[in-house]
Formats: structure tokens, sequence, C-alpha cells
């Protein structure tokens, strides 16, 4: 079998910053796929720019109060796939979720129906390894040693396996509005340089990794 990552920067669409971030990263760099957020006012320009890039693969990145019930998060789920096929003319490659709220056991029988009624994968309940390890905050202080290019190097050499597995990431640029919205700021910008670095690029050669979407991913 062939290692084949898909690497999927996630909240595109949250604001003009990481919607130019998550392109950059798709152009200079190792992303080969996006979750768009589908309520923000910039979520229009992350579909636009998304048809201006088909190479990158677009998802929809649904955003569910966790304390919903499942019939409620059914059809909210539902409606942001709906307004994703409005803004991007097609059906979405995959599904997530903002913060993973999705693998709460009470909201992923919610999103397993939207996922199955699409025939859509959904992140973490399909044949595709989730590697969530690439990420720079915990505790509310910044680590960014651990989303420098060494860290990344290290964890494909290490996570990357036979078959499909998937990165995930928060590539962006800092601006006011994502800010307001997200602690998670700075480290963001340090993921993108990390994943536009060449050092990342080359090990990728080395490991015999290639890059995917979620459209090589059979249909559930």
């Amino acid at each position: 079998m062939t290692k084949r990552l898909i690497v999927n920067g996630d909240d595109f669409g949250v604001s003009p910053g990481v919607n130019a971030g998550v392109i950059r990263a798709h152009r200079e760099g190792i992303l080969s796929s996006a979750s768009m957020m589908v309520d923000t006012p910039y979520s229009a320009e992350a579909a636009l720019l998304g048809a201006e890039h088909p190479a990158l693969g677009l998802g929809v990145h649904a955003v569910i109060d966790s304390r919903a019930d499942a019939a409620d998060a059914e059809a909210d789920v539902e409606r942001q796939l709906e307004r994703f096929v409005e803004l991007a003319g097609r059906l979405p490659t995959h599904i997530d979720s903002h913060r993973n709220v999705h693998q709460d056991e009470r909201l992923l029988p919610a999103f397993l129906a939207v996922a199955r009624r699409h025939r859509l994968p959904l992140r973490g309940s399909c044949d595709v390894l989730q590697i969530s390890a690439f990420y720079g905050q915990w505790s509310g202080e910044t680590h960014a040693e651990q989303i420098s290019a060494a860290s990344l190097v290290g964890l494909l050499a290490e996570a990357v396996g036979e078959g499909v597995s998937e990165l995930c990431c928060h590539p962006g640029y800092v601006d006011g509005h994502l800010v307001a919205v997200s602690s998670y700021t700075l480290e963001r910008q340090t993921e993108l340089a990390t994943l536009c670095d060449p050092v990342v690029a080359a090990a990728l050669d080395e490991e015999g990794i290639h890059l995917a979407t979620f459209r090589e991913v059979g249909r559930p």
C-alpha cells in the first residue's frame, strides 16, 4: 500500500487572515485540504478562494452547540451542508466539526446520519487515521516547539503509515476578527510557516508520503 496524507486546514472562513493563510499553505506548502465554516461573514470569500484553487479539497466544518440534542444537531448539520453547497456549488469532500464536537457520543449519531445520507467521509469515522498532535497550545499556554518544522518532520515519520491519514492543522494570519473569536492566534502563523517550510516537503518525499484529499477516500 501507499502512504497517503491529507493535510487539512480547519476553520477556513473564520476570518480573512485565516482564509489567506489556508490558501498560502496550499499554494506554497503541503496543505491539500481545508474544512470551511459556512455561517461567518467570510465564508463566501473562502468559497470563492476554494473555487480558484480546485486542487484544494474542501469539506464542511460544522459549528454545533455541544449542548444541542441529537435531532437539533442533525438538522443543523444538514442545514450547514446545504449552505456549503450554495456557497461552493458542489458537495463537500468530507464533514468534520469545530472543536471536534462530533466525537461526543451524544452528537456522533447526528453527524453519522448526515454523512451516510450524502455518502461523505466523517472525520474519525471513516478509513482515515486522524493525526491531531500538530497543535501548539494547551492549558492556555503556547507550545511553539510542537508545531515547528522539526516537530512536524518527526511526526510525519512516526505517525503516517500505509493507507490514508489526515493531519489536522490550523494555518492562518492573525487579524482583529480572529482575535475576537479564537484564543489560537499566533500559533496559526507558526503553523503556516511550518507547512510552507521546504524541509517539511522534503520529508514527505523521503518518507514516500503522497499528498491526498478526501476525494480519494472511498464513499461510505
